[in-house]
């Protein structure tokens, strides 16, 4: 049996989120919805005219790695944190979790990466990121046992902007299928995607990724259409299995000629989309690896997305296990 259900691998990243309004992105030229790479001196700048900010743990897929746990399932992440007060804040919260991460922290600089967030009053969010440390993650901390012996190997689109972490994520996915396992991937970011849309496609059509999570925006993105059923059956070409998120329009699996829709539970109220599409990918991964059926996955991606929405903050205050029992899901 794998010793683990998920290995996520992704840039380890604490996120410091705000709340603002649209003439704050507006007078410091923040990309509204997008995820802005950005260096030491405008994270300073930013940090200093930022509101009141919580600050946590992130990276998307960290946050995957959590909502796994949260859910039951054993979880592993890789990513690079400095040996600095911030690397101790990100790798004590995600191993309190309950997630498997052991990633040799880098001495000296650059320091440990963080995301700026600004949250608008619709719930949107705008990332202002530095890279920091989490650049420096390659071949070398790729753990062979984690990557062979995991069920899937899941990777961000994001890791495609440090270079040497394209090293390592081939050097995973080639541990993972020699082993049997299966590898995945989320788009990130339409942005991400017009970056890489190239080698992207090509990570697909090699069959080096199984299973690509995407949004609508990245998908259509990523085949250059304006038409989402365009788009959705382009993917069903290119790989095996796809998952499509659309807010509150639900989701669709794609996987050969089958086409599964999936309902967005009902929310009370939305409060930050940050992580939306990371929880949706830990509750889908979670049933994956637990042999449940397509539908089920994609409900328990759904609701671990619907939860987190409702709340400031990518990872799910509340144990969703537990609330997926109540709902009647497992």
């Amino acid at each position: 049996m794998p010793e683990y259900d998920v290995l996520c691998i992704g840039n380890a990243i604490v996120d410091i989120i705000a709340q603002s309004d649209e003439s704050f992105l507006a007078e410091n030229g923040i990309i509204k919805g997008a995820m802005n790479l950005i260096d030491a001196e405008r994270a300073e700048l930013l940090y200093a005219r930022m509101g009141p900010a919580v600050e946590a743990s992130g990276g998307s897929a960290g946050n995957t790695a959590a909502g796994i746990a949260s859910f039951g399932g054993r979880a592993a992440f890789a990513g690079k944190v400095a040996d600095d007060h911030l690397g101790g804040i990100y790798a004590h919260d995600i191993r309190a979790l309950g997630v498997a991460f052991d990633t040799k922290p880098l001495t000296g600089t650059p320091p440990t990466a963080r995301c700026m967030i600004f949250v608008t009053p619709d719930g949107e969010r705008s990332m202002n990121t530095y890279l920091g440390a989490s650049i420096e993650f390659g071949p070398q901390d790729v753990d062979t046992e984690k990557a062979s012996g995991s069920k899937v190997v899941y990777f961000e689109g994001y890791l495609w902007d440090p270079p040497r972490a394209k090293e390592a994520i081939r050097e995973a996915a080639r541990l993972a299928h020699a082993a049997g396992r299966e590898v995945a991937m989320t788009l990130s970011d339409s942005f991400c995607v017009d970056r890489y849309r190239d080698e992207f496609l090509d990570l697909m059509r090699s069959g080096t990724v199984d299973i690509v999570f995407a949004n609508d925006h990245e998908l259509r993105a990523l085949y250059l259409t304006a038409s989402l059923e365009t788009a959705i059956e382009a993917i069903r070409r290119d790989c095996r299995l796809a998952a499509v998120t659309c807010s509150e329009k639900g989701s669709t699996i794609v996987e050969g000629e089958r086409t599964i829709p999936i309902e967005a539970i009902a929310i009370d109220e939305l409060v930050d989309t940050t992580g939306a599409g990371d929880l949706y990918a830990a509750g889908f991964l979670f049933g994956y690896t637990q042999g449940r059926s397509l539908e089920d996955c994609g409900k328990l991606g759904s609701l671990a997305a619907g939860l987190v929405i409702q709340q400031i903050g990518p990872r799910p205050r509340q144990n969703l296990r537990i609330e997926a029992e109540q709902a009647g899901l497992l």
